[in-house]
């Protein structure tokens, strides 16, 4: 476990000496590009989250082909719209499975953030048209709302999908009166009725068909896509060569997390956020204010006595795992108000496991900061369960990087960027003025040409 404090460790972070980079820009004027994918046809694959759309950009030139537009995604508000996709193994390996699995959001008929839904897709690749055909639904109605969906969607080396689901903005900011249900697991009865509203603050797995696969894990006698909990917004999904799944999640205003995900575990949330130290973090739940109904309460950032405070020493699970590494771990007497959230903003992650790469980066996992404009780098023990160091801040620059993918060859390394909100410039300062907005990067490593 590694456990970063704020501010001084970023700043060590980025004090790191740097391996040589080239740096261009590959592709500009997406669409808050929100997943990027390296494809068997050489190609970057890029889900446009408010563009709603799939492309895929080719490295070399910045040449672009719709593969998908999906006119129809719901796309109100900074987190919804056309989110993860996964691509098949044996796409165009001549095997038949030419299937790209895709995630976005919907309108159910009700409108508004409590009609939006989340469905999954799987699509045939044309590779004469160059396009996605024959949408098949396997699962649809899955939770989603206006703040905090998680969305990442990967293939397993089993074969099965990972979906992962924040917990709604329960608890937060303008949904601070909706309870968080990242504890709350499904019954019986609504596994029964197909009913999925027990999902958020979850990561799923599924079977290809979009079923419960039968070895999940039981949880409270129920058998259900739920392969673990207690999340808060998990939007990075990784396995290593092993099969082991990684996570990045968002913290509230500290403890962004990585987590090794393990079959039935609680991450705690919202009773922890980040290890069980009571270090900047008490769970107050304003849902359950009383006598005071939390609608009649101004949204400060200290909650009035009404509102049910609880220290994270003060609740405990047999089922708890805590974070690979956190960002950032801050005591009781940090100045959010002066120095801001003690946060990344982790978004997307990615495994580097090549030894013939960058030298000293392989088994390392690199998460990508929107708030930050960087990429950490966390250095894995040799059976990759645990931090073998501190996190390293590489490839730094004045932008919001929403995803990350590697070269084959792990000679690259490619980013997309958000086209708007805050981040941090060379000086640390927080800024809105972004340098390559809705864009795809690449950095390619120079080897000896320092």
């Amino acid at each position: 476990m590694v456990c970063v404090n704020a501010p001084a460790a970023a700043q060590e972070a980025a004090d790191a000496p740097p391996a040589a980079f080239d740096f261009r820009v590959v592709a500009a004027d997406l669409d808050f590009p929100w997943e990027v994918t390296w494809g068997p046809d050489d190609h970057l694959w890029v889900t446009e989250r408010a563009g709603k759309r799939i492309v895929r950009v080719r490295p070399a030139d910045g040449a672009r082909t719709v593969a998908l537009e999906l006119p129809a995604a719901y796309q109100a508000v900074l987190q919804d719209g056309v989110l993860g996709m996964a691509l098949h193994p044996e796409l165009l390996a001549g095997t038949g499975n030419d299937f790209v699995y895709v995630a976005w959001n919907y309108d159910s008929g009700a409108g508004g953030p409590i009609g939006a839904r989340t469905r999954i897709q799987r699509y045939t690749y044309d590779s004469a048209s160059e396009t996605l055909t024959a949408p098949v639904d396997l699962i649809t109605d899955l939770p989603a709302h206006d703040d905090h969906l998680g969305g990442r969607l990967i293939l397993g080396p089993d074969r099965k999908l990972y979906l992962s689901i924040g917990d709604q903005g329960g608890n937060w900011q303008r949904n601070r009166c909706n309870p968080i249900l990242s504890q709350v697991l499904p019954s019986t009865e609504q596994i029964a009725a197909g009913d999925w509203s027990s999902y958020p603050g979850k990561i799923l797995r599924l079977d290809l068909d979009g079923s419960i696969p039968d070895d999940n894990p039981v949880l409270d006698g129920v058998r259900s896509h739920v392969y673990s909990y207690g999340h808060r917004n998990p939007q990075g999904l990784v396995f290593d060569a092993e099969g082991r799944l990684f996570a990045a999640e968002h913290g509230p205003s500290t403890d962004d997390e990585v987590n090794r995900i393990v079959a039935g575990a609680s991450y705690g949330w919202p009773e922890i956020a980040g290890r069980r130290d009571d270090r900047a973090y008490v769970y107050a739940n304003w849902s359950a204010s009383s006598p005071t109904p939390c609608r009649n309460l101004p949204n400060v950032r200290q909650p009035p006595p009404s509102v049910p405070s609880q220290a994270e020493t003060e609740w405990s699970h047999p089922r708890f795992e805590p974070p690979l590494a956190t960002f950032f771990t801050v005591g009781n007497d940090y100045d959010f108000i002066a120095n801001g959230a003690a946060t990344v903003a982790a978004s997307g992650l990615d495994i580097y496991l090549h030894a013939a790469g960058v030298p000293g980066w392989s088994d390392s996992l690199l998460l990508a900061s929107l708030t930050r404009g960087a990429i950490y780098r966390i250095p894995l023990g040799a059976d990759h369960t645990r931090a073998a160091g501190m996190p390293v801040m590489e490839l730094k620059s004045t932008n919001r990087y929403r995803d990350i993918a590697v070269r084959p060859d792990g000679r690259a390394i490619y980013v997309v960027t958000d086209n708007t909100g805050p981040t941090r410039n060379a000086a640390g300062e927080r800024t809105r003025a972004l340098e390559h907005p809705g864009a795809l990067l690449e950095f390619t490593y120079r080897g000896d040409r320092r």
